[in-house]
């Protein structure tokens, strides 16, 4: 895995024009399907799509979403682990590929934590948490997954109820670690794109957003980004409370002055950068 993150580096330095001047926001949405393992886009009007080097498909970086049981009691609502699929997945791929040198997966994969395939893959994506619900067999993966090496990136949760019920879920994989706010000076923020806040992005729907207000309840005004660290203060996971990632990814076509806002300036910006941090650290 060492050698692949060198090469990962090399190529996510290359940051290709990194303008977002050069994109097209509010593009057309295609059809879409989704199954257990993969999240693609199909029909006549398929945008983005694309295809790497034949030979060289499995040196690519591939997007993993984890899909995960919800039926906790302590469970305080949230869509579920399929929230936003399959534009969310298949336009940060597409824009990872498109912004940096990094050749990136068209095929991005959908994996329950105990799948034999998870540990191929250095970077795992779990949104939602309200209300998951962990088995005593993912508890025991997850934490060998992050502590030998991979990286976990959590999304879209909101208020205390749910931070509550992940908070739960997450002790029990690492009872003795702590999840650890990161201050605006960590690495993360600046490792590509060069952030000046911690930004709150908001569910594109209603348009409170459009008047500046960034938080889908009150009690979830304040944006969090929490790290939890190995014993070698390695990054393992981040934690991306009181706001959405996702949404600023999968809704860049439905609203122009929404892509401005917050999915050319903070959503995709950031999503990169967590992307770099994970692979090089």
């Amino acid at each position: 895995m060492n050698f692949r993150r060198i090469i990962l580096c090399i190529l996510l330095l290359l940051v290709a024009g990194a303008s977002f001047a050069q994109w097209r926001g509010g593009g057309r949405r295609g059809r879409y399907y989704s199954d257990l393992h993969t999240a693609r886009e199909v029909g006549p009007d398929v945008t983005p799509s694309w295809t790497n080097r034949a030979g060289f498909e499995k040196d690519v970086f591939t997007f993993v979403r984890i899909r995960y049981n919800s039926t906790s009691s302590r469970g305080w609502g949230g869509g579920g682990w399929a929230t936003d699929l399959p534009e969310s997945d298949l336009n940060f791929s597409w824009r990872l590929q498109q912004l940096t040198s990094l050749k990136v997966d068209p095929d991005g994969r959908i994996l329950q934590i105990t799948d034999p395939e998870l540990f191929k893959y250095p970077f795992i994506y779990m949104i939602e948490p309200g209300s998951l619900e962990f088995s005593e067999e993912e508890v025991q993966t997850l934490r060998r997954y992050l502590l030998s090496g991979g990286f976990l990136m959590v999304d879209d949760f909101w208020g205390e109820r749910e931070w509550e019920n992940f908070y739960y879920e997450i002790k029990r994989v690492f009872p003795d670690r702590e999840p650890i706010e990161l201050p605006l000076e960590h690495p993360i923020f600046h490792c590509v794109y060069d952030l000046k806040i911690k930004p709150q992005i908001p569910a594109i729907r209603g348009s409170a957003w459009r008047y500046g207000v960034t938080w889908e309840r009150e009690d979830a005004q304040e944006v969090h980004y929490k790290g939890i660290f190995d014993d070698k203060n390695r990054l393992m996971a981040i934690i991306c409370h009181n706001t959405d990632l996702g949404d600023g990814w999968e809704e860049e076509a439905t609203s122009p002055d929404y892509f401005r806002l917050f999915s050319e300036k903070y959503a995709y910006p950031l999503g990169i950068n967590i992307i770099f941090y994970a692979m090089t650290h």
